[in-house]
C-alpha cells in the first residue's frame, strides 16, 4: 500500500517525465501510439506522476498496458471492423487526451484543494476505469458471436458501431473497471472493497454513457458505395465520399471518450462524497 498524496512537485514531474518517455517510446515502437500520441503521453505521464505520485502513475500504467495490449490482440478478427470504425489501432495525441484528460483534471482538483484527496483519488481512478472499460468492451466486444444492439433502442447494429453494446462487451467492461478499482482500493488503503466496487461500477456506467453518446450525438456517416454505416470521413476506405447520417458533424468519438470519462469521474466523486 502506498500513500496517496496530491500536490505540485517539480522534481516528481521531471522524474515522471523521464519514466514516461521510456513507456511512451515503447508504446510507439510497439505500434500502440503514433509519434504525436507518444509526445502527449509523455507529458500526461509526467504530470500524472508530478501531481499524484507513484500511486497515480501505477494506475495510469495499468490502464495503458492493458488497453494497448488488447488493442493489438485479435487483429485478424478486428480487421473488418477497423475499416469502418475509428476506435482501433494506434492512438494519436487527441485520443491520448480524450482518454486521459479527465483523469488529469481530477488530479489537478486534488492538488488545488478543490476536492478532498480521497474524493479526487476516486474521481481519478473512475476516469481511468471508464476509459479502460470502454477500451476492453470495444476490443473484445467485437468478438461476440451474438450481434450487438443499440443501447438506445435495442435494435441490431453493425459490430463495432458506436452506441452498440453486447453481453460480452458489458461483462469485459465491468472486469476492466474492477481491475482499476481493486488497485485503486489497495493503493488508497481505506475501504478497499467499497472503493473497488465504486470505481468499477462508475467505470462501467461511464462506458455505457459513452455508448449512449455514441448512439445519439456522435457523428455517424454512410458510404453510398458500400451501402453501410461508417465513422470514416470525408472518405470511406473504398474511396467514396461519406455522408452525414446522424449526430453532430463536430462531435467525434474523441469527444465521446472525454465526456464519458468525465462522467465516470463525477459519478465516483459524488458517491465518494456521500459514503467515504
Amino acid at each position: 500500500m502506498l500513500d496517496v498524496q496530491f500536490g505540485f512537485d517539480t522534481t516528481r514531474i521531471l522524474i515522471g517525465s523521464g519514466l514516461a518517455v521510456i513507456i511512451a517510446l515503447a508504446g510507439w515502437r510497439l505500434g500502440a501510439l503514433n509519434l504525436s500520441g507518444a509526445v502527449v503521453a509523455t507529458a500526461l505521464g509526467g504530470l500524472t506522476y508530478g501531481l499524484g505520485g507513484l500511486p497515480a502513475a501505477m494506475l495510469l500504467v495499468v490502464f495503458f498496458a492493458s488497453s494497448s495490449g488488447l488493442s493489438r490482440a485479435f487483429n485478424r478478427q478486428k480487421k473488418a471492423v477497423s475499416e469502418d470504425f475509428s476506435k482501433t489501432g494506434q492512438r494519436d495525441w487527441v485520443q491520448v487526451l480524450a482518454n486521459g484528460g479527465a483523469a488529469l483534471l481530477a488530479l489537478l482538483a486534488g492538488a488545488m484543494g478543490w476536492l478532498s484527496q480521497p474524493v479526487a483519488w476516486l474521481a481519478f481512478a473512475a476516469a481511468l476505469a471508464t476509459a479502460n472499460a470502454d477500451t476492453w468492451a470495444t476490443e473484445l466486444g467485437v468478438l461476440s458471436r451474438t450481434p450487438p444492439r443499440l443501447v438506445t433502442t435495442g435494435a441490431p447494429a453493425p459490430t463495432g458501431a458506436s452506441g452498440a453494446v453486447s453481453a460480452l462487451g458489458t461483462l469485459v467492461g465491468l472486469a476492466a473497471g474492477l481491475l482499476i478499482g481493486v488497485l485503486a482500493g489497495w493503493l488508497l488503503g481505506r475501504d478497499p472493497l467499497l472503493v473497488a466496487l465504486l470505481v468499477g461500477f462508475s467505470g462501467l456506467l461511464g462506458s455505457l454513457i459513452d455508448s449512449y453518446l455514441g448512439a445519439t450525438v456522435q457523428a455517424g456517416y454512410y458510404c453510398p458505395k458500400c451501402k453501410k454505416e461508417t465513422e470514416r470521413h470525408p472518405q470511406h476506405t473504398c474511396g467514396a465520399t461519406t455522408q452525414l447520417r446522424r449526430g453532430l458533424p463536430w462531435f467525434s468519438n474523441d469527444w465521446v471518450n472525454f465526456l464519458s470519462t468525465l462522467c465516470g469521474a463525477f459519478l465516483a466523486s459524488g458517491a465518494a462524497t456521500l459514503w467515504l
